[in-house]
């Protein structure tokens, strides 16, 4: 079984590299933007004409999702048309695709936990981006998963868990919104419920959601954090119920799981303890 990893040096790309020694039965290649850009069309025919994959891992993604506002070209040519590079060249090599997407594919307004069926409409320029390109992976394969999670994080990279830890160990004032309600998701639960798809070799392709289990605030992410560490007390955290940003967000995008945990019997850590896992 031989499985291409696309976005290598990002955090899930290195998660999933973590969780690799547990698979000594698979053969990973691992791909940093400099070896495949899938930008390229070129770049991902080329190593797609070396290799012979039985799955690809599409990590590899445009995240900033404020500066994709001002920078949506970038934005699309990455999540939507480099997907549909890949799309195009799995499909052609009977390889199956594994494209990770986003709880920003929705706008919030349902106020209950999203299930794979709900209607999408992206509020930003990010998520209507990672829609481009689940549309392109559903139009082009035939052998396909896609994975939308939400507020990812782990020790890898800069994300909001690295930026809580630092804040508090600078002592800068951290002001967090309780505006936003989803579920923090540990990029290595994400990695190995990546690999058991593989693992029992499913055939059951489609769209699901992943996440941790549970719902937070931004806020109540933040303190649990630095209760965790024992450093809550001496922290300089502050709520506000608004946060200005570039791009509007959903007020609540928090993931139904429950198709994932039936069709591959895996259970999903609840996100406080898996955030317990990833500090101890």
């Amino acid at each position: 079984m031989k499985i291409l990893i696309t976005g290598a040096k990002g955090q899930l790309g290195k998660c999933i590299k973590d969780a690799a020694a547990n698979y000594p039965e698979f053969d990973f290649l691992f791909a940093s933007r400099e070896l495949l850009n899938i930008e390229s069309e070129k770049s991902v025919s080329n190593i797609f004409e070396n290799n012979r994959f039985d799955y690809c891992i599409n990590t590899a993604a445009y995240t900033n999702v404020e500066k994709a506002e001002s920078d949506q070209e970038t934005a699309f040519l990455t999540n939507a048309e480099g997907v549909k590079h890949l799309a195009s060249h799995c499909k052609r090599n009977n390889t199956t695709l594994i494209q990770i997407s986003t709880d920003y594919v929705f706008d919030g307004k349902k106020g209950s936990p999203y299930s794979e069926e709900d209607s999408t409409n992206s509020l930003n320029i990010y998520g209507a981006s990672k829609l481009k390109g689940e549309q392109y992976v559903q139009e082009i394969c035939q052998a396909y998963y896609i994975l939308r999670t939400s507020w990812l994080y782990s020790q890898y990279g800069q994300n909001f868990y690295d930026t809580v830890l630092r804040f508090a160990k600078e002592g800068k004032l951290l002001t967090v919104t309780t505006e936003q309600t989803g579920t923090p998701t540990n990029a290595n639960d994400l990695a190995e419920a990546i690999l058991t798809i593989i693992k029992i070799n499913s055939k059951n392709y489609g769209i699901y959601n992943f996440s941790n289990q549970g719902e937070a605030t931004w806020y109540d992410f933040a303190k649990e954090i630095l209760i965790q560490t024992n450093q809550l007390t001496k922290s300089n955290l502050a709520k506000t119920d608004y946060y200005l940003t570039f791009a509007a967000r959903p007020s609540y995008s928090v993931l139904d799981t429950r198709k994932y945990k039936n069709t591959f019997n895996k259970a999903v850590f609840d996100w406080k303890k898996s955030l317990a896992t990833l500090l101890n």
